[in-house]
């Protein structure tokens, strides 16, 4: 067990963010009850809590586009903030290079008045004003260069680099990328900018194994404040040295990485339990005795200064549970020895070849875990043998009594809009009874009143959790997986790896969640640039034998 070392107090120049005694309500929903909390200068904060607990409200409040209701939040003076959240806006029109130097301060302001100078100098219609431009333009590429601005383009073309764009989707209008990709965007904007506290919302969301390794790395050499949420614990467990809690409206602050606070916050509730019964045993025994003698004149004196020692104590509270989920696999039938065979498979997509010749099997209770860069074909794989695409050439072949169950991204839009949650869910299983579709849904994450939810509203998580809720309730022997971890929060993550550990069956997943990757396979399928590799073992075992923990990364 780890145990956090006694720290100096901080000095009242340390505080960058203060939150003093916040109060917060969203309509009927109390987020926030005198909370406190603060941020010091270089620390790095994972923010943890339940989906809805307030975290992005916190977010907002620190960077001024929400007010507590009571309370106060205290920035320092003149403490820069960059704040990434999921909701990215509007962008088109310009690259992304242009897009990324545009959220780099105030060098992306001197940046775009020198274009405007530039632009101007070979207007022949200011020929007459030249001499002033050409004076401003003197002392703006000066200031220019003091901000090292010459090499902004450099940075910010390492930035989206490291984020896996290729040159020329650096170049492309931003506007036609996909929305992952321009949650990238957004991301680099605030790398860039290098602000003196980062506020980070999910940063981890949409990006790949690769990407997420070296926005790892960045974060690390990175010597401003930080405090982010992420649903990765590896990620999280390798950023922060600090953690704080929201729950049930409190903010509760732990010294020590997600891991340790894990491992506190269960000692917390255990000791918390314990101290609650023990009242709960006094209490049950003073009771007792005023129920016994209360109606007898010789212990009126005695029963009186029990009612009043009573009516002093203060009551523990149990330790507030949270809501835990868990799904059994039904029993699945059981498939033949051979689960799937690729035999001399050619796959392309117009000039770009994806497959020449690839030889493949994938035998009954093998958990192939699939890895590449951006590019290397993991999706394509994984839709040549779910059906979902066809060969150029060669074979594709599904073997006896194989049951597969296919989880894509995009059978999230496959979803009826107008369908609540339960309404999918009977459509999918009419024979099924009310009862057990609602134990299904619950396993899932829908409880009370998110079953009558449209799913039109869901948000990605949900959708996520009610698609695998539809492809495992009738239980497939053979598990087809794309990113099975995108959007789904931490406890529905444990879920699911607690669920599939237990799956009889056989399985091939892409992930970028080395926490998933660790715990469920026992194969690795390396698609690379010099050829695909097989490894016997699963992803630790693979992380120890290469050296690398992704394609093309060293560790």
């Amino acid at each position: 067990m780890a145990y956090a070392l006694p720290q100096p107090l901080p000095s009242i120049c340390d505080f960058m963010i203060r939150l003093d005694n916040i109060s917060k309500q969203n309509g009927h929903q109390i987020l926030f009850i005198e909370a406190s909390a603060a941020l010091l200068k270089g620390e790095k904060i994972g923010l943890v809590g339940p989906n809805g607990a307030g975290k992005t409200t916190l977010f907002r409040m620190i960077s001024g586009q929400d007010l507590p209701d009571e309370g106060q939040v205290s920035v320092d003076r003149g403490v820069s903030i960059g704040y990434f959240s999921q909701d990215v806006g509007e962008m088109a029109g310009r690259s992304a290079v242009a897009e990324v130097m545009d959220g780099a301060g105030p060098v992306s302001g001197v940046a775009a008045e020198l274009r405007d100078l530039e632009a101007a100098m070979v207007d022949p219609e200011r020929g007459d004003e030249m001499e002033q431009i050409l004076e401003r333009y003197g002392e703006v590429q000066a200031r220019f260069q003091d901000l090292d601005g010459y090499a902004l383009d450099a940075r910010a073309r390492e930035v989206l680099a490291g984020l896996g764009f290729t040159q020329e989707m650096m170049e492309g209008d931003v506007g036609k990328l996909s929305g992952g990709w321009k949650m990238r965007v957004a991301l680099g904007r605030i790398l860039l900018m290098r602000p003196e506290v980062m506020l980070l919302d999910e940063p981890s969301n949409h990006l790949d194994l690769e990407s997420l390794i070296w926005l790892e790395s960045f974060l690390k050499g990175y010597d401003g404040a930080l405090l982010m949420t992420s649903h990765d614990r590896e990620f999280m467990n390798r950023i922060v040295g600090k953690i704080i809690e929201i729950d049930g409206g409190s903010l509760t602050t732990y010294a020590g990485d997600y891991e340790f606070y894990e491992q506190q916050r269960a000692l917390n509730e255990k000791q918390q339990q314990a101290q609650f019964e023990r009242q709960q045993a006094m209490l049950a025994k003073e009771i007792k005795f005023i129920e016994r003698f209360k109606a007898r004149a010789s212990h009126a004196a005695q029963v009186q200064s029990r009612v009043k020692k009573l009516e002093k104590i203060e009551r523990v509270e149990p330790p507030r549970r949270r809501q835990s989920i868990a799904f059994e696999f039904m029993p699945a039938p059981r498939s033949g020895e051979d689960v799937a065979s690729l035999k001399d498979v050619h796959k392309g997509y117009g000039s770009r070849s994806i497959y020449q010749g690839l030889d493949f099997m994938v035998r009954r209770k093998e958990r192939w875990c699939v890895m590449g860069i951006n590019g290397a074909g993991k999706s394509t794989l994984l839709k040549l043998i779910a059906g979902a695409a066809a060969p150029d050439q060669g074979t594709v072949a599904i073997g006896g009594s194989v049951k597969m169950g296919y989880f894509a991204q995009h059978a999230m839009d496959l979803l009826d809009g107008e369908r609540t949650v339960f309404e999918e869910l009977e459509y999918t299983f009419p024979q099924a009874g009310q009862g057990s579709l609602r134990a299904l849904a619950g396993c899932f994450g829908f409880s009370g009143d998110d079953v009558e939810k449209r799913c039109r509203v869901l948000s990605g998580g949900e959708k996520a959790r009610l698609v695998m809720a539809k492809m495992l309730y009738d239980p497939p022997n053979f598990l087809v997986l794309d990113e099975p971890t995108n959007h789904l929060d931490m406890a529905t993550k444990e879920m699911l790896i607690a669920a599939l550990s237990d799956f009889e069956g056989t399985m091939l997943f892409v992930s970028h969640d080395r926490h998933f990757l660790a715990a469920l396979s026992n194969r690795v399928l390396e698609l690379t640039t010099d050829g695909i590799h097989q490894y016997g073992g699963g992803y630790t075992e693979y992380v120890a034998r290469t050296g690398q923990e992704a394609p093309g990364l060293r560790s």
